[in-house]
């Protein structure tokens, strides 16, 4: 079982709200392993959007992507994809 961390600066300018969460949740949810976000001191289940609402990141924000499971590693780089693309928001 892998255990892989990578940081993550938010940089769309709206930060985490419901849609970049949503999208988040969904890319999250294709994965077998157990991830987690840190923001802070909160942490959140990265298949709960509750949760992932909770952190309140905003641009700027750093985020600890946590994996752990047989495809961690891709969990994590289809995540990181995701908000180096900035969420797919065009601002």
């Amino acid at each position: 079982m892998s255990i892989v961390e990578t940081n993550v600066t938010i940089t769309n300018r709206v930060g985490l709200h419901a849609r970049p969460a949503r999208l988040l949740v969904q890319t999250a949810a294709q994965f077998q392993s157990q991830i987690q976000l840190r923001h802070g001191d909160k942490t959140a289940n990265a298949k709960s959007i509750v949760g992932v609402l909770k952190l309140g990141a905003v641009m700027g924000d750093m985020l600890l992507f946590h994996a752990e499971g047989e495809d961690a590693e891709k969990a994590l780089d289809a995540l990181t994809n995701l908000a180096l693309r900035n969420f797919d928001e065009q601002e």
